[in-house]
């Protein structure tokens, strides 16, 4: 059983960067796709961006293109989300969600795939 924990969240300043970190633990050997999703208050799940474990290619959605960067570190099995130029509309938890199958850019954006999720980390932006 995967477990996913998400740490790195807060209150921060509109402008400013943070990095938020997904350490992965548990049957770690059966996952292959890794990523991220926001829900803001009253809005949907929001996908942000996807890696997989074995490759080296990671994709950022359209809507943060250009802010927002997914990396990860195989050794720690630890997944990051980059944060850059933060705006009081990326308010939100921040979620990241693990799957067993290996989802190309194509079709990682649909979280009904990920079997396994975070509990949340809070970013709030103040303007």
């Amino acid at each position: 059983h995967v477990q996913l924990r998400e740490s790195g969240g807060g209150l921060v300043q509109a402008g400013t960067s943070l990095r938020l970190s997904c350490l992965e633990s548990g049957r770690a050997e059966s996952s292959n796709t890794m990523a991220w999703f926001r829900q803001a208050p009253g809005k949907d799940l929001e996908f942000l961006g996807c890696i997989t474990w074995t490759g080296n290619s990671a994709y950022s959605a359209e809507s943060v293109k250009g802010r927002f960067t997914v990396s990860k570190d195989n050794a720690k099995r630890t997944v990051y989300l980059q944060m850059n130029n933060l705006k009081f509309e990326d308010t939100a938890v921040y979620y990241c969600a693990e799957a067993r199958r290996y989802y190309s850019e194509r079709w990682c954006h649909d979280a009904s795939l990920f079997g396994s999720w975070g509990q949340g980390t809070q970013v709030t932006v103040s303007s």
